[in-house]
């Protein structure tokens, strides 16, 4: 892995667990989570800190979404498939660029590199998504979970002076802010319908800057919502259309009024309107 990128990166990730801890309590992949938000806000220029050896590079964007979640929504539109399939557990980043590079520019290379990702296709952007495609290329990485750069952020910053916690692990190191916790929020005044979904166990993650959010339920079926069309492709939604929503249109809109999970643009919620 490449230095000092890869410090870059997992400097942001932490500032990401200390700060935007909330982006991680609906998923297992905790360290994952916070390492792509890491990557996004590096390359897009919208880290907290300025990391001198990281050079910005205006009109970078990058987009993600589980691997097998973007084919099953654009495997029959798009070629990013015909040379490499789609895998489970993994991550796609679509990164997008202007089209005045030749090609790819270094800072991605080196970026993605030091994460541990690898690049799975190049070419022009296409009509697909809600991104802006004019003069732009894009290009694809794929990063698996439980890649080894995870438990780096996990052990990188743990003090052999700190106490020892009853589980073994040390407190006030980046494992505690990597716990998953719930938070009930005035769940008695929810709607009946929506205190349900609230209630039942499900795991919402934003599929793609736009709107579009992937819910996966305890059974492991997992559907799309989409925010602004106010849809859903679960069979309720499609067979009946009820009043106010399915249940995971009411669980994403609750899980984002809450600030546990990106705006639909895609940035992380802000200090002033998370809400515990």
């Amino acid at each position: 892995m490449c230095e000092p990128y890869l410090s870059a990166v997992l400097n942001e990730a932490e500032r990401v667990a200390e700060q935007h801890d909330q982006i991680a309590r609906s998923t297992d992949q905790t360290a994952h989570e916070y390492l792509r938000y890491g990557v996004l806000r590096l390359l897009e220029g919208e880290s907290d800190e300025t990391a001198a050896d990281v050079p910005e590079i205006d009109g970078v964007t990058v987009g993600y979404g589980a691997d097998e979640a973007m084919f099953d929504s654009w495997g029959n539109d798009v070629e990013w498939w015909d040379d490499v399939p789609p895998r489970e557990g993994c991550t796609r980043f679509r990164i997008f660029y202007p089209d005045e590079y030749e090609i790819v520019p270094r800072v991605v290379v080196d970026v993605m590199a030091a994460l541990g990702a690898w690049r799975v296709w190049a070419g022009n952007a296409t009509a697909c998504g809600s991104y802006d495609y004019r003069e732009r290329c894009e290009v694809h990485y794929r990063w698996p979970e439980g890649h080894p750069v995870e438990e780096l952020l996990q052990d990188r910053h743990q003090d052999p002076a700190a106490p020892v916690a009853p589980d073994g692990g040390r407190t006030g190191d980046v494992r505690d802010r990597m716990v998953v916790t719930k938070h009930s929020n005035q769940r008695a005044d929810l709607e009946p319908r929506t205190r349900r979904a609230v209630d039942e166990a499900m795991e919402v993650s934003l599929l793609e800057k736009g709107g579009r959010y992937e819910v996966r339920s305890a059974s492991g079926n997992w559907y799309e919502v989409d925010v602004i069309s106010e849809s859903c492709t679960c069979p309720d939604w499609q067979q009946r259309a009820p009043e106010g929503g399915c249940k995971h249109i009411r669980r994403v809109d609750h899980e984002i009024k809450q600030g546990r999970v990106p705006r639909p643009d895609g940035r992380l919620p802000t200090e002033s309107n998370r809400r515990y």
